[in-house]
């Protein structure tokens, strides 16, 4: 996106709404959220659903089953001799059994179809690749699953269908990784192998679902600090500003958490001002949620830790009056951080970095 100036950002006499995610800014990806059943024109419509098809997807949903259905339907996914049709049901039954319970995850894994449902996130059909990045998500919620899903190569082609999967492909590779990322050992080997630039591009272009599984999944991913470094490098900051600035984006909360852990760095605290974020972070603090302007004080207070020349920067642009209004009405911890914002932007300019 183009530059814009700072006033493009600040929405004088508009306040900021809350994200409708009352359990907080934000929620895990659950399994897929697609229907179960495909409708006409959908990435799934091709499977049939008359007939045996129909009654076999049924069959996959109930809890009784044997583990003798399950090897059969990990046998007709790797068969070379079947048709890509056949494949597809297959897959989807697979997918359908492991969104349904937590039972099901485990005993499906143990059956051998991490796998195979890997090697499907490679496959040329985009509709298997969808059901195989879907199943390998509904097996990812159970803890006992990431590391065999990680170690069976998931992780980079997750990541190519983050770049040229379907839209729900996109959202669902997402989810994948971010419940692979809940895992420490693998949040920093994910950054490495690429997953941060899809991740912004779906933040800033993905549609509404897509956004908040981007913004999730980079939230995940940046506890790790050399993830932070990367997210600045492939340009997290300006969507994430846009967002904060859009009150119908319905993603301030989340994109300001975000912003956040962007700004414990030096690369961050820099792109944040240089993209013009103080004027944002500051409507935030006089206008925002009681959540919005207790994320947004203690990103400016990141902001000016270190930098007497970013302290007078957020002097300048008004902060003050609100910092003192919210250090006398605010909730204990945004008291607290705008008691020590006001401190630092009280203190002579020769205290500190006098540059940045």
């Amino acid at each position: 996106m183009e530059a814009e100036s700072p006033s493009s950002y600040r929405y004088m006499g508009r306040s900021y709404s809350d994200s409708g995610d009352s359990s907080g800014a934000f929620s895990d990806c659950n399994s897929d959220h697609s229907g179960e059943f495909p409708s006409s024109g959908s990435p799934t419509s091709s499977i049939s659903s008359s007939g045996g098809g129909l009654h076999r997807l049924l069959i996959s949903c109930a809890a009784d089953y044997s583990d003798e259905v399950v090897r059969g339907l990990i046998s007709e996914i790797e068969s070379p001799s079947v048709t890509v049709e056949s494949q597809r049901r297959a897959a989807m039954e697979l997918r359908l059994l492991a969104k349904h319970s937590s039972e099901n995850r485990l005993r499906i894994a143990a059956a051998g179809a991490v796998g195979p449902l890997v090697a499907l996130l490679s496959h040329p059909d985009p509709q298997l690749q969808e059901h195989g990045v879907t199943a390998i998500l509904n097996l990812s919620l159970c803890d006992e699953n990431k590391a065999p899903i990680a170690g069976a190569g998931a992780i980079r082609p997750l990541i190519r269908i983050l770049r040229t999967g379907t839209p729900a492909a996109r959202e669902n590779a997402a989810c994948a990784l971010l419940r692979l990322a809940q895992l420490d050992d693998l949040r920093a080997a994910i950054g490495r192998s690429g997953a941060i630039p899809p991740l912004v591009a779906l933040l800033e272009f993905g549609g509404p679902r897509g956004k908040k599984d981007a913004a999730t999944a980079l939230f995940t991913l940046l506890a790790s600090r050399e993830n932070k470094a990367r997210a600045v490098e492939a340009g997290i900051v300006r969507p994430l500003l846009d967002l904060m600035a859009d009150p119908e984006s319905g993603m301030v909360d989340k994109a300001a958490y975000v912003l956040h852990a962007v700004v414990e760095v030096a690369e961050g605290r820099a792109a944040a001002v240089d993209e013009d974020g103080i004027p944002v972070l500051v409507e935030m603090v006089e206008r925002g949620t009681p959540r919005q302007k207790e994320t947004a004080v203690r990103s400016l207070l990141e902001i000016c830790k270190d930098s007497a020349v970013y302290r007078k920067m957020v002097a300048h642009e008004g902060a003050i009056p609100p910092l003192v209004d919210l250090s006398q009405s605010g909730t204990k911890k945004a008291k607290e951080k705008a008691e020590s914002l006001l401190e630092l932007l009280r203190q002579p300019r020769t205290t500190g970095n006098s540059h940045r």
